[in-house]
């Protein structure tokens, strides 16, 4: 897949034009899937390339940009990374259809949702794609919203489902599982001296994470797998000062994991996270949500 974060350095292949889609791809999740299955249709001949137009991400983003880009590898010819600078944000939406769209991507097949606005105060829809199409030479699907039940699937959906604690659904809504990645920082090693041994994760950057509180995990760990319980929080009974971190621990590791990248991925919730009298309180209860972890992994075999 090739990567492109200017379009001014972008070349379609020569003698090719391309099947694009348009949106923030802020999640990819199945909706995002459908119009993404579409341009990998028309891109199967090799007549054209399929290209993934993606612009900025939410500052509630549920995915980074690395995230992002390793989703699509694979499932797109070409992904545009499209920074929303002063030039794009004020550029009126034809000039947009005829300077990005046809001069510079070659555009025949132009793949949008329904909802789809460009364009400066986003004057620019989906209908004016499809009215100019003849004029500029390319040919505009109009993709229905892929529902879950009568609701609309959506970032704003996924987003709600996380905050709300239901990975489940929020794993449905997106087609995968819902993760974090980051460096294991040294914490204060409470875990280890109460005989639970956790890996402390801060999140990145503007990326949402689910409700606070405790959830059944997969984590990957040098490009393995392992089932792990972890917790999402501040960890109110043993910090004065609220961090938030995810903090996992895992069932079949044993190993020093100090400034590693891993992996966390959330596939169910146990319960909300609270403070506890002392550490005794918290030490029986983390047995108990150890226990839910083992029989969770147990009963998904």
């Amino acid at each position: 897949m090739q990567y492109v974060t200017d379009i001014q350095e972008f070349q379609v292949e020569e003698g090719k034009g391309s099947a694009v889609t348009l949106g923030k791809f802020d999640a990819l999740h199945r909706g995002h899937q459908k119009l993404i299955n579409r341009i990998r249709e028309y891109a199967k001949d090799g007549s054209v390339q399929s290209v993934v137009f993606s612009f900025d991400m939410h500052k509630d983003s549920l995915l980074t940009a690395e995230e992002r880009r390793e989703l699509l590898e694979g499932q797109t010819d070409v992904l545009i990374a499209c920074s929303f600078t002063k030039e794009i944000r004020e550029m009126e939406a034809m000039d947009f259809i005829r300077d990005v769209l046809v001069k510079k991507l070659h555009a025949r097949y132009i793949v949008v949702g329904t909802d789809f606005r460009f364009g400066h105060c986003q004057r620019g829809d989906a209908r004016m794609l499809a009215e100019v199409g003849p004029q500029f030479g390319f040919q505009v699907d109009i993709i229905e919203k892929e529902m879950y039940g009568n609701r609309e699937i959506s970032s704003t959906f996924v987003r709600e489902s996380l905050r709300e604690g239901n990975v489940e659904l929020a794993n449905n809504l997106l087609g995968y599982t819902y993760q974090m990645e980051g460096v294991v920082r040294t914490g204060n090693q409470i875990g280890r001296k109460i005989g639970f041994p956790t890996m402390n994760v801060a999140p990145p950057d503007r990326k949402i994470l689910p409700k606070y509180g405790v959830y059944a995990c997969k984590v990957k760990v040098d490009d393995k797998w392992y089932p792990a319980i972890g917790n999402v929080g501040v960890k109110p009974t043993v910090e004065e000062t609220p961090v938030l971190l995810t903090e996992v621990y895992l069932y079949d590791y044993d190993q020093d994991a100090y400034g590693k990248t891993i992996t966390i991925q959330f596939c169910a919730f146990k319960r909300a996270e609270q403070k506890f009298s002392g550490l005794e309180e918290l030490k029986t209860q983390l047995k108990k949500d150890i226990q839910y972890g083992w029989e969770y992994f147990h009963e998904k075999k």
